[in-house]
């Protein structure tokens, strides 16, 4: 053991320096390795030709040079081509100047826990989130949904409520773990699904996420087209010759949702903890533009609304009960990649409450306000024009059919206010979270950064404009990711609530040792129960996904596939706590009963040493929250440990 020591501390010294530039003063150190860090941090230190020039500094960027003292050269093209290419974790856990895959899958810089000095949310920022969130386009067709089931204004809005307060608890619920203990959604998937499997789980997430990203940026452009149309004309589909061959998109349209999609590229740049000002930004300036847009229609409409049912069809009975539902569940389905990566946001939460309680109040608040906006221009809209339109922007183009400079002025601005709303909603919602999964999936190559941009240009191969066709297609493209996300979250949950009861021992979730607590025993990573959970959630559901796209199933089955994302997630959260009652788990409290709810073990969890903490937990098997615990190196690691000994 005294030789396992000596090589912690050469380990610890050769990987990390604290911030103030001089390493920590360890309990063993030879003369050699205090001199070479004390050469180290001098270099670093002191520039001895600093860049002067923009050129300069694009050539000092550019080229392909070592990254710290102790990195080799680069023996050919080759590596200089892979050094260039591959991430650069500042957090390292490794002697060498790039971790192997797996050991940058473990723990790397973007999926670490959030330190302090990141944490900069307060509950302000949560409301500015969800106010910034629920001005966009989206929010509007989601409330039109109701309508255009046959349901009148009062009772879609109801739907509204009950919906929203839904994923409200749902968002709260899974916000919690990320609040606590800093960590975002790849990182708490591993404590359920197991350190390896949680790599299909959080593949699912970047599967749905560009799949909405392609989405909002369609719906993003339609004000693009606005915006043009306002300035050029509305022939402007017909000036531009028609050359695509399908009848959901023109040259024109195609032409905007380019547009839309390369404005969006700039925002990718920045980092997730400095969004808090394009929230900021974008909750000050779309709600006048919501509003001016419901004046406005008003005005035109003089004050006459139609408040009946807006189709050809009036349901009654089950029918008008089973559209409630519809209208309903179409909230939680639109929420559901939202709902799973809570943690990715309530990460950066400044306070055990920052996104708890903001997040509760003011989510069902504010999309019920901007949902009963919809449900009043939709009503105005169609005692002008006759027609129950499903989006906003369609009642804004029909403005347009008089060109006078009143009406194009205030096409252009409203346009452009809900473009910048779509933009923000898309990067805080899909981009950002997508690009922070793709850390977990391959993060030698990727951050969140280059995830947003891999995102981005995923989106163009999806085709939106099919998934927009009619109100029932993106209905049912919603309900799509109902089916697969709800018995994620279910597993999710119960695993944290029911049978941990919070208690989560962080070291475990970033390593690969063979007896660590979410390695669940095995080589290969899995917890078999949560998988058979998450697999079962599926089925019932399963058959009315089938119906929807056309297969010809019960009306019974096809009931159960409207309450999709309630039935997912309860039969996933009771099985996953029945396998763990009669099969518990590694990690789950000791001396508590499995029923005992009166003991919670959820903590407020400072990470601010995280690092120094996982390289002694690494190497020695200590770990800060059971002194006790030993065991041998995880097998990424045994390689550090050797080169450690030989410098």
């Amino acid at each position: 053991m005294e030789s396992a020591n000596d090589a912690a501390s050469a380990f610890e010294i050769l990987t990390h320096r604290s911030p103030n530039g001089h390493g920590d003063n360890l309990h063993k150190r030879t003369t050699d390795v205090e001199v070479l860090d004390s050469q180290l941090n001098s270099s670093e230190a002191e520039e001895v030709d600093p860049p002067k020039t923009l050129w300069q500094k694009i050539a000092k960027r550019a080229k392909w040079e070592r990254h710290n003292y102790y990195d080799e050269p680069a023996k050919n093209w080759g590596e200089k081509v892979i050094r260039f290419l591959e991430v650069h974790q500042h957090k390292r856990a490794s002697s060498k100047r790039s971790e192997n895959i797996v050991e940058s899958f473990l723990f790397n810089d973007d999926l670490a826990p959030v330190e302090a000095g990141r944490r900069v949310w307060d509950w302000k920022q949560y409301v500015f989130f969800w106010i910034s969130g629920s001005f966009n386009v989206n929010t509007w067709q989601i409330s039109a949904t109701g309508m255009q089931l046959g349901l009148n204004w009062w009772q879609t809005w109801i739907c509204i409520w009950i919906g929203y307060i839904a994923v409200a608890l749902y968002v709260v619920i899974n916000s919690r773990i990320g609040n606590f203990y800093h960590i975002a959604f790849p990182i708490s998937s591993r404590i359920a699904y197991g350190i390896y499997f949680s790599l299909w789980i959080v593949l699912n997430r970047v599967v749905m996420g560009c799949v909405w990203y392609s989405v909002q940026t369609y719906i993003g452009s339609q004000t693009v087209q606005l915006m043009l149309k306002s300035i050029f004309g509305t022939d402007l589909e017909t000036r531009i010759p028609n050359t695509m061959n399908t009848q959901n998109i023109t040259t024109f349209e195609f032409m905007c949702f380019m547009l839309f999609w390369a404005a969006q590229l700039p925002a990718l740049w920045f980092p997730p903890q400095t969004l808090r000002y394009l929230f900021t930004l974008k909750s000050i300036i779309t709600p006048f533009a919501a509003f001016g847009f419901l004046i406005w229609t008003l005005k035109k409409a003089d004050g006459h609304l139609a408040l009946g049912s807006l189709t050809v069809i009036h349901p009654k009975g089950s029918v008008l009960g089973w559209n409630f539902v519809i209208s309903i569940m179409s909230a939680l389905d639109n929420f559901a990649t939202l709902i799973l990566n809570a943690p990715d946001f309530s990460r950066f939460a400044r306070t055990k409450h920052s996104s708890i309680y903001s997040q509760l109040i003011i989510l069902p608040l504010m999309y019920a306000i901007i949902s009963i906006i919809g449900i009043l221009v939709t009503s105005a809209a169609y005692t002008i024009y006759g027609v129950n339109y499903w989006s906003p922007l369609d009642v804004l183009g029909r403005f347009l059919d008089h060109q006078t400079a009143g009406n194009r002025g205030g096409v252009f601005m409203i346009a452009l206010c809900f473009g910048i709303a779509q933009l923000g909603t898309n990067i805080a919602s899909n981009s950002i979270s997508v690009g922070t999964d793709m850390t977990a999936i391959f993060p030698k190559f990727i951050n969140i950064r280059r995830g947003g941009y891999i995102c981005a240009a995923i989106s163009l191969a999806i085709c939106p404009w099919n998934l927009m066709a009619s109100s029932s297609k993106f209905t049912t493209a919603l309900s799509a990711y109902a089916v697969f996300l709800s018995s994620i979250s279910g597993v999710v949950c119960a695993d944290y609530y029911v049978v941990r009861k919070g208690l989560i021992k962080l070291q475990h979730c970033y390593t690969n040792r063979p007896n660590s607590l979410y390695m669940y025993g095995t080589r290969f990573g899995t917890n078999w129960r949560a998988v058979l959970a998450y697999v079962l959630g599926i089925v019932p559901n399963f058959p009315g996904f089938l119906g929807s796209v056309g297969v010809s199933i019960p009306e019974n089955a096809m009931r159960v596939y409207y309450l999709n994302y309630f039935v997912g997630f309860l039969i996933s959260f009771l099985l996953y706590s029945t396998f763990c009652y009669f099969s518990p788990v590694p990690g789950m409290p000791e001396g508590v009963s499995y029923f005992d709810f009166s003991q919670w073990f959820e903590k407020w969890t400072e990470v601010e040493n995280f690092v120094e903490q996982r390289k002694r937990f690494e190497v020695d098997g200590v770990d800060v929250d059971d002194e006790d615990f030993t065991d041998e190196l995880s097998s990424t690691m045994e390689e550090n440990y050797k080169t450690t000994e030989k410098v």
